[in-house]
Order: C-alpha cells, then structure tokens, then sequence
C-alpha cells in the first residue's frame, strides 16, 4: 500500500473513530488518541512517515486560524489580564518545572528537556469545551479555558522554537533564549495585525464563493510563512490574524452562500486535521518504542508518570495556591477570577488536556542538529509528550464530565441563550422596520408586504415571550421544540413532494437540487 492509500486509510479511520466516539458519547479526542495507539500496534496496518520539518506549516496555521477566528476579541479583552497570567506565567512555569524533571530524572539535557517542556505547556480546549456545552458551566469558566488556549498556544509554541533553535544550533542561553521569545513573541503579534489590516479590504472585494475559500485557507499559511522569515513568531501572526478577521468576518464575506461554504469548508478541515495529528502519531508509537532499546520499560513509564503527574501537579498548584496572592495580582493585573469558587477552579485545573498542538509540536521535533548528529532524547521527547497527552485525554477527558455534575456547576442562568433571543428580537425589529420603509418605494404589492409584516411580527411575539420566560423554562424549551418539529415536517413535506416530481421526469436533477437547497438553508435556521 503507497503512502497516498494509507494517507486515506488513515483519515478513513478517523472518521470512524470520531463516529463511534458519537455513540459513546465521550469526547472524539479520546477515541482518537486510543485508535491511533491500536493502528500502531496491529501487524500488516500502513504507517505514514510525515517529515518533521512539514508538521508546522501544514497543520498548525489552519488549527490556530480556526480557533483564534471563532473566539471573540471582546471576550479575550475582557478577561485579558487573567488569561495572559495563565497563558505566559502558567506556560513558563510548566515548561521550567516538565524540563527540570527531564534534566535531571530523565537525563536530557536542557535544551531537550525545555523542548519536552514547552510541547507540554499548552493545552487544548475541544474535549474540555465539548464537556461544557453539553453539561453547562459558568460563562467565565469556558472563556478562560478557551481564551487560555489560544493564547498559550502561542507563547508555548515559541518558547518550542527558541528551545528547538538551541539545540539545533549547539547552544542554550537563557538570557538569548528570553530575548529571543520577547521579539519572535511581539513580532508575530504586531506583524499579524498589520498583514490582517493590508490584506482583509482586498480579500473583502472577491465575490466568487469558492476563490474567498480558498483565500481563507492559504492566508494564514502566507501570514506564517512571511512571519517566519522575519524572523518573528509565524504562530503568534496567524493567531493575530485569526482574531482579527474573525472579528471583521460578517463584512468579508460577499453573500450568505459564500459565508455558509467557508463555515463547513472549515469544519471539515479543522476535524481532518485534528484526526490525522492524533492517528498519524498513535501508529509511530511502536518505531519510537523499538528506538528507546536503551531504556529499561519500566523506566520510561515512570518517566511518563512523572511528567504527567507534574504536568497535573503544577496546573492544580497554579490554581490553588496564586489566588491566595490575589491583592498583588489585583493591583498588577486585575486578575480577579483567581478568587473564583473552588469548585470552577477544579474544573478549570482539570481542564488542562494536551491535544492536537501538543502532538504537531511533538512530530515536528526535528531529526537532527546542524552539526549532523541526532536530535537528543528525540524519541524519548515523542513517548513522554504522547504518554502524557494519552493521560490527559483519556484520564481527565472521560472524568471531567462526572466531575462538573458532582460539583454541580451550572451554566449562568441561560445568558447565553437570552442573549440570543435579544440579538434575535432585535434584528427582527429591524428588519421590520426596513421593511415598512422601503416597501412601497420597491413596489411591493400591498398583499406582499402585509404577509411580511405578520411574518416578522409572529417573530417578534415569540422571542418577546421567550425572553419574558428567561429563555429557560422548561415550557419554552417544550414550545420552542414543538414549533421546530413541525416546522421540519412541513419542510420534509415539501422536499418529498419535490423528489416525486423529479424522480416522474416533471423537473430536471438541478432544478429539484436548486429547490432543495433553499430547503436545507430553511431548515439549518431552526437549529435544535
């Protein structure tokens, strides 16, 4: 089997994985990271060797694109303070405490064992975030969680690249390796504002769906491709970028058609990615086993153990002990979500699994020095990093979910939903009122714009009875599902009866798909 057939293979099996997380009802994550483990160890599956120099650039620009584009700026202001403590002091702190342990238990030296360190400090929000939409938790909860990701992210990924340039180079020095992170780190950030400010009003004036796509794909891999060799943090750009147009993005996009592509384009491609990362390093597993012959297996599983239980350990320790200094912090930074509930920072402490960057970043240490000689510890960096995210994923991925409900956390009273129900109410308002104004000046017949109006006023009734209703009750959830179920049966009505006149030759295939795709959007509307 070539590689391109095992490349399928392997993306095959993702899905099927992700599926079956689906009936399990557990996060995807977990039934990946498990089935990349069992691929690697079945006799006669294919293996796919990625060279390590391509891991960055093909995977994380499009990762860091999508998750900085779907989190608001306003939400990341508002909590800026407390986000960037966690994402630069809780980063720094986990990469120096990950490359203490692999100095001086594990025996590699600095510059490998802060590579090992800085794979590790980031985490990764999609099982947390997964737990918390179908459980509900406090608002400020998934924000810090989410925001502390995105940035961390970042900050972690250039404390990698410094460590990585030290080794490859043949030298580490501290004092470099933190000037180095100040400029890469500020560098990226203002260069991917200002590429994000140059770029976004030329990509705003395409209009054919599928060239805005494809802009939208490799944008980010020329923000991180020029950032690079500026000699700044192309990740940090890409996320600058990310934030930026993801902000500006209902002005972008020329029409709903071409906004709805990009929407799934994106999804799509975020889970292929995701999945491959997880499989692609899962089926190496057993090359960089046969490589640590030098090591005793009990050895290396306490090694794991210790990185993990300090990754664990000092996350907790962070969280537990930084709030008891909360009037420095108060007057430093405003961090005043250290002194929230004990039972949010639990959640927020066993929050922290290591997921998809954690695993490019792994994959990507690179083969070998500039002086020729093999990278040190490689393949024991690889086995800690992954052991360590299997622990995560699987350990705090699956026990998170019972913890929230024994913790009893709630969402913030339907905030969310009441929000939705006033953005609803109000663009309802406004588009009645445009429509009042300009009606007869477009030569709408009056018949017409009376079944408007009752369309938009029947919208109104009902958002204003939800919001009456807190948006929460059970007897409106119970009225709202009523009215989308039989909503979606007279849609399901329409489609079958454009079916029949398509299959007894009265309408042609495209006409009867042009049909049904107004359909699908109608229906996409009712959520639920």
């Amino acid at each position: 089997m070539g590689e391109i057939e095992s490349l399928i293979f392997l993306l095959g099996a993702s899905v099927l994985l992700a599926q079956l997380a689906r009936y399990a009802g557990v996060p995807y994550p977990v039934f990946l990271v498990l089935g990349g483990l069992a691929i690697g160890f079945t006799p006669g599956l294919p293996t796919v060797v990625v060279s390590p120099e391509v891991i960055f650039l093909v995977f994380l620009p499009p990762l860091l694109n999508s998750e900085a584009f779907s989190f608001s700026p306003l939400d990341l202001r508002a909590r800026l303070r407390s986000i960037t403590l966690l994402a630069l002091g809780l980063v720094l702190l986990t990469a120096s405490a990950v490359a203490l342990v692999a100095h001086l238990v594990a025996g590699l030296p600095w510059g490998a064992a802060f590579t090992l360190g800085a794979i590790l400090a980031p985490t990764d929000p999609v099982a947390a975030q997964a737990v918390f939409r179908r459980l509900g938790v406090p608002e400020r909860v998934g924000t810090i969680v989410g925001g502390e990701s995105l940035v961390n992210d970042g900050s972690a990924l250039v404390v990698f690249n410094v460590a990585v340039a030290a080794v490859v180079a043949g030298g580490f020095s501290l004092a470099r390796a933190g000037l180095d992170f100040v400029v890469a780190g500020g560098g990226g950030l203002l260069f991917g504002l200002v590429f994000a400010l140059l770029v976004l009003p030329l990509w705003a004036r395409i209009r054919d769906p599928q060239v805005l796509v494809a802009a939208s794909l490799l944008i980010p891999y020329a923000v991180y491709v020029v950032a690079e060799a500026l000699g700044a943090s192309g990740i940090l750009a890409v996320v600058a970028y990310g934030l930026y147009q993801g902000w500006r993005s209902p002005k972008l996009y020329p029409s709903a058609s071409a906004r709805l592509q990009a929407l799934s384009f994106w999804g799509v491609l975020v889970f292929l990615l995701e999945a491959l990362l997880f499989v692609l390093l899962g089926q190496q597993l057993p090359e960089i086993l046969g490589n640590l012959m030098g090591y005793e297996i009990g050895t290396v599983l306490l090694y794991a153990a210790l990185v993990y239980g300090v990754v664990v350990g000092v996350r907790f320790a962070w969280f537990f002990t930084v709030p008891y200094l909360h009037p420095v912090f108060d007057r430093l930074l405003r961090a005043r979500y250290l002194r929230a509930p004990w039972q949010e920072r639990l959640v927020m402490g066993w929050s922290g699994m290591r997921g998809a960057v954690s695993l490019a970043a792994a994959l990507a240490v690179p083969l070998s020095t500039n002086a020729g000689d093999s990278f040190p510890g490689r393949d024991l960096i690889i086995f800690l990093a992954y052991a360590t995210i299997l622990a995560t994923l699987v350990l705090q991925g699956l026990t998170l979910g019972p913890l929230v409900r024994r913790l009893k956390l709630e969402a913030d009273g339907g905030g969310e939903e009441r929000a939705g129900l006033r953005a609803r109410l109000a663009g309802a308002h406004a588009a009645l009122e445009r429509a009042e104004q300009t009606s007869e000046a477009a030569g709408i017949p009056p018949e017409a714009q009376e079944s408007v109006r009752e369309h938009y006023e029947e919208r109104i009734r009902r958002y204003a009875a939800g919001l009456r209703a807190g948006g929460t009750t059970e007897e409106y959830r119970e009225g709202s599902e009523a009215w989308r179920s039989w909503r979606r049966e007279l849609i399901s009505a329409e489609r079958e009866a454009i079916v029949d006149l398509r299959d007894r030759g009265e309408v042609s295939p495209e006409a009867m798909r042009r049909v049904e795709r107004d359909l699908d959007l109608e229906e996409s509307r009712l959520g639920g």
